[in-house]
C-alpha cells in the first residue's frame, strides 16, 4: 500500500538571503493557497521541517474530537500512524466525531464497545481504536488545546498469551505460501531480524550494509522518543534474499510494490497464513517467534534484548527466560531426591 501523500507541497521562493531559493512550504485551505517560509535552501531539511510547521499553520480553533483527531494527525505527518488512524476514525467518527472533546463519558465508552461488538469486533480491535482516542485526548491536553483528558474506558483483555508463536518450519512455510515477493521478503525480514513491523517497512536499502553483513534498523529521520530498534547480523537466508531483491529495486525502500513503499502487510500475512494452514499471523509474530526461538536455542538472555532493542534485559528475560533448556533447571536440580538411587538399588540387590 502506497504511503500517503503529505497534504503540502514544497516550493522555492527566489531572494538576495537565498540565492538558489529558500523552500517555502504551499498548501490550499478555505479556498485560498497559503505559504509559509522553511528557513533553509536544503530540500531534506525543509522536508524535516515541514510537517511541523504545517501542523501549526492548521492547528484547530475547535474542540471537537474530529477536530482534534485531525489535528493529530497533521502534527504526526508522515508517520505510519497517520494512515492508520484514518481508517480507525472510519468505524469512531459516528459516535465521537461532533461530540466536544472533554464531554466524554465513561457511559459513552461502553456504548461505542457495545456497538463494535455487535459488529462483531473483537476486543482487541475495540482497545486499540479506544487507546487511539484516548492518546489523542492526551496529546490536546499535553498541547494546551483543552484543559483536561477525560477518561476512556476499554474492555479488559485476557492475559496476553506468549506461547503464541511460530516454529522455524511454519515460517518457512508462510513466506512459501505468500503470492507477493515482497511480502515473502517482508517475513523473511521479520523473523531474521526479530524487528518491528514499522521498523522492517521503514527500512531503506542504504542501511542494508551487505560489505559489513549488518542490517541497521534505526531510521535516523526519528528523532523523538521511540520503541528500541537494533543494528543486526544478515543471515545467510537473509542476505541471499536482500541481493536478489536489492538488484531489482525501484524505490529507497526494501519493502516496496510497484516501486512504492508498503504501509501494511496484516492483510497479505493474514491470506497466506491461511493458504498455509497456519493460525492467524500477525505482524507481531514474526518478531516475537524469532525470539522465542533464540530462547529455546539457548542464547543468552542479553543477546536476544540486543536483537529486539530492548534497553532493559529484564524485560526480556521476564517474557522469554520459560523458553530457554535452561530455564529453572538449577532449582530443579536442588529439589532432586533421587540422585543416590543406583547405590541404593546396588546395596538392596547386594543383599
Amino acid at each position: 500500500m502506497p504511503r500517503e501523500k503529505e497534504p503540502y507541497d514544497i516550493g522555492r521562493l527566489r531572494s538576495k538571503s537565498y540565492p538558489q531559493g529558500e523552500c517555502v512550504l504551499t498548501f490550499w485551505r478555505d479556498g485560498s493557497r497559503r505559504r509559509f517560509r522553511l528557513g533553509t535552501s536544503d530540500e531534506a531539511e525543509a522536508r524535516r521541517r515541514a510537517p511541523a510547521i504545517y501542523a501549526e499553520a492548521v492547528r484547530p480553533t475547535g474542540t471537537t474530537i474530529e477536530e482534534l483527531w485531525e489535528a493529530y494527525r497533521l502534527d504526526k505527518a508522515g508517520r505510519p500512524v497517520v494512515e492508520i488512524m484514518g481508517h480507525e476514525w472510519k468505524a469512531m467518527r459516528a459516535r465521537f466525531g461532533a461530540m466536544p472533546a472533554e464531554s466524554v463519558t465513561i457511559a459513552d465508552c461502553r456504548g461505542y464497545i457495545e456497538e463494535r461488538r455487535a459488529l462483531g469486533r473483537k476486543d482487541g480491535t475495540i482497545v486499540t481504536e479506544l487507546g487511539r482516542l484516548r492518546m489523542v485526548l492526551r496529546w490536546a491536553e499535553k498541547h494546551r488545546l483543552i484543559e483536561r483528558a477525560p477518561a476512556i474506558e476499554r474492555p479488559t483483555l485476557p492475559k496476553r498469551q506468549i506461547d503464541k508463536h511460530l516454529t522455524a518450519a511454519q515460517v518457512r512455510q508462510l513466506a512459501e505460501a505468500c503470492k507477493m515477493p515482497h511480502l515473502a521478503l517482508f517475513v523473511h525480514l521479520a523473523y531474521g531480524t526479530a524487528g518491528r513491523a514499522g521498523a522492517i517497512l521503514g527500512l531503506t536499502w542504504d542501511r542494508v550494509h551487505f560489505d559489513r553483513n549488518k542490517i541497521d534498523l534505526e531510521d535516523p529521520a526519528i528523532t523523538i522518543a521511540h520503541k528500541g530498534r537494533a543494528v543486526v547480523p544478515m543471515t545467510k537466508t537473509l542476505r541471499l534474499r536482500l541481493w536478489e531483491q536489492h538488484n531489482a529495486a525501484r524505490s529507497d525502500y526494501v519493502i516496496e510494490w510497484a516501486g512504492q513503499r508498503v504501509g501494511s502487510v496484516k492483510k497479505g500475512l493474514a491470506t497466506a497464513a491461511k493458504a498455509a494452514g497456519l493460525p492467524h499471523v500477525h505482524p507481531h509474530m514474526l518478531r516475537h517467534s524469532a525470539a522465542v526461538r533464540q530462547a529455546e536455542m539457548g542464547v543468552p538472555m542479553e543477546e536476544i534484548a540486543s536483537y529486539l532493542g530492548h534497553s532493559n534485559p529484564t524485560i526480556t528475560r521476564r517474557i522469554y527466560a520459560r523458553f530457554s533448556p535452561e530455564a529453572l533447571s538449577k532449582g530443579a536440580a536442588a529439589l532432586e531426591l533421587d540422585d543416590e538411587t543406583p547405590i541404593s538399588l546396588a546395596t538392596r540387590r547386594q543383599a
